[in-house]
């Protein structure tokens, strides 16, 4: 009997689990109406990173591969695609409830925890548009743009698979912290490299075709023009002052998700050819989690090297290696430590030196970089 046939997805009936995320304001929105408190909005920020970390230390990791001969069916299963699917609809579901209790008037406590809550669900929609996004399906390509819309990032659909993923853990990569570099340092550069690049490969790709950027088949501009048509609609449904917590939440949606690319590669990089040229990316490049819980409300992007060695890959297929650098927890975790920056280098620097046997030189890292405790560069 084959390894297809013997072989079973353990995870299988876990994965309906990711939807979790987008229905977590409705579990607010009933906790406020009950008991008329404005904590309820702050259920999904303390769920997402308060209980997720503590279920991931429970529950531990899994390095579970699905064998060769089984990937074809996984490959081909539309269980697993429609579970992204329905997480696009629930978080519009959720993003239209939020804008309707804004607009009712709320107060300053629950006011914060009402963007908080829409904008971390945004942002953790944007993996959900990654996954999406990387697929050659037009129905996924374009869900994945509509899933990016609340939080005005839909260059990232250009950035990330065609910038990204050919510069990934090299200094020209606005999305890969250098070591030293803090994440509130590490924010605006790669905000605004991120944009300036999808523009660049995007505007470059029309003029190659010699026509002009300036067109509805340009995929930064339809993609911007989804936020718009989304906003307006907000603004004209409820009414104008929506407009600013779309503004704030998608602030905080597009900083998670900065959060995630800041740990994914940080200090990585990749090494020169004897032809001078980047050597291939490989499993070494990418920081990677086998925390369980997290992989599960993530779509498995913990396993970020095979997503790196292979983009095309689908979510349940993707696999774990030895070779690749483990980070000390999952994600949830990890972006917490990442905010406060003398903790994060406290908790990571020594592990990149270590990935490169002490040598610093080795590491993409910030001019001037040192290792002395008292010196911690920006």
């Amino acid at each position: 009997m084959t390894a297809a046939l013997v072989w079973r997805d353990a995870k299988r009936p876990l994965w309906p689990l990711a939807l979790v995320v987008p229905t977590l304001p409705f579990a607010a929105l009933a906790i406020t109406l009950v008991t008329g408190a404005a904590w309820g909005w702050w259920l999904t920020p303390v769920f997402i990173l308060g209980v997720i970390p503590l279920i991931d230390v429970l529950v531990g990791d899994d390095r579970d591969n699905p064998p060769d001969t089984a990937v074809p069916a996984l490959q081909a299963s539309r269980y697993y695609r429609w579970i992204t699917y329905v997480f696009v609809p629930v978080q519009y579901a959720a993003l239209v409830m939020a804008c309707a209790v804004w607009s009712d008037g709320i107060g300053a406590l629950g006011a914060a925890g009402l963007v908080l809550t829409a904008g971390l669900v945004n942002g953790i929609a944007i993996n959900t548009a990654h996954e999406l996004g990387h697929k050659r399906e037009s129905v996924e390509r374009w869900l994945s743009k509509i899933a990016l819309a609340p939080t005005g990032y839909g260059h990232f659909f250009v950035e990330h698979n065609r910038g990204h993923h050919v510069r990934v853990a090299t200094p020209e990569d606005p999305a890969s912290a250098r070591l030293g570099e803090s994440y509130w340092r590490f924010w605006p550069r790669t905000v605004a490299g991120g944009l300036r690049s999808a523009w660049n490969l995007e505007t470059n790709r029309h003029r190659l075709r010699q026509r002009s950027p300036w067109r509805w088949h340009n995929d930064v501009l339809n993609a911007w023009a989804m936020t718009v048509a989304l906003f307006t609609v907000l603004c004209v449904v409820f009414d104008p002052g929506v407009l600013a917590f779309l503004v704030l939440q998608g602030v905080v949606g597009f900083s998670v998700l900065e959060a995630v690319n800041y740990l994914e590669h940080y200090g990585l990089l990749r090494q020169r050819t004897a032809a001078g040229r980047y050597e291939k990316v490989d499993p070494r490049h990418s920081w990677n989690s086998d925390r369980l819980t997290t992989n599960v409300f993530l779509f498995q992007l913990q396993r970020h090297s095979d997503h790196h060695a292979n983009p095309l890959r689908r979510y349940q297929t993707l696999r774990t290696f030895d070779v690749s650098p483990q980070l000390p927890a999952g994600y949830a975790t990890m972006l917490l430590l990442a905010l406060i920056p003398p903790l994060w280098r406290r908790v990571m620097d020594h592990r990149v030196l270590r990935h490169y046997g002490g040598e610093a030189g080795r590491a993409n890292a910030v001019a001037g970089y040192r290792t002395a405790p008292n010196h911690h560069p920006a």
